[in-house]
């Protein structure tokens, strides 16, 4: 569907157009261009892909649920780009990824749980499973319970987006961003020392 929708240039075309003088666009010039241009849609797909399904797969904790959702991003992104007025573009992507992010885990949430296939597949023990599977529901639990901006630092963070990426995202210095990280990691460890997961 991504192919249909960025005008079914294969990468080798792509490529072609972008050595013919796209690949030193700025992401706004991108975004402009994009609204007629489906090179210029394609470039901002394959800018942006590698963190926004890093994003989303931290934030969904599931594979399939993870390229769902940025799919889904990208759709709204397409359909978005007559709104775009220019500013900060990452900024602007982002916001639509979070509101995808939280949509679908609130329709997630409504659905029953099912059994993981890695539990019925042969593999590491179940046990084993299980113990990580607390740990990762506890360190969630405690990144819930940090302040927004530090708590997107850390997922955008841990969905290896760059300290400039990130910064652009949530429209502060990099040197912020690294502070926020820093006061972040404090308070988790304040966080799990008190729910004893760590001594």
């Amino acid at each position: 569907m991504i192919i249909f929708l960025f005008g079914g240039l294969s990468r080798e075309q792509a490529a072609m157009r972008t050595e013919d003088g796209r690949r030193n666009e700025t992401d706004i010039e991108l975004a402009l261009a994009a609204r007629t241009d489906a090179l210029a849609l394609t470039q901002l797909y394959e800018r942006y892909f590698a963190a926004i399904y890093s994003y989303c797969y931290v934030r969904l904790n599931d594979t399939e649920a993870a390229e769902d959702a940025t799919s889904e991003v990208f759709l709204k992104l397409v359909a978005g780009l007559s709104g775009y007025r220019g500013g900060t573009f990452a900024a602007w992507l982002y916001r639509i990824a979070h509101n995808v992010v939280v949509d679908v885990a609130r329709r997630r949430s409504a659905r029953p749980v099912a059994l993981p296939d890695t539990l019925l597949a042969p593999g590491p023990d179940p046990e084993d499973l299980a113990i990580a599977d607390a740990e990762q529901r506890e360190l969630r639990a405690a990144l819930a319970q940090l302040p927004d901006e530090q708590r997107t630092v850390m997922e955008l963070g841990c969905a290896d987006w760059p300290v400039h990426r990130i910064a652009e995202a949530i429209g502060k210095s990099s040197a912020a961003v690294s502070m926020l990280r820093l006061r972040a990691i404090h308070q988790l460890r304040e966080i799990m020392t008190k729910r004893g997961q760590l001594r």
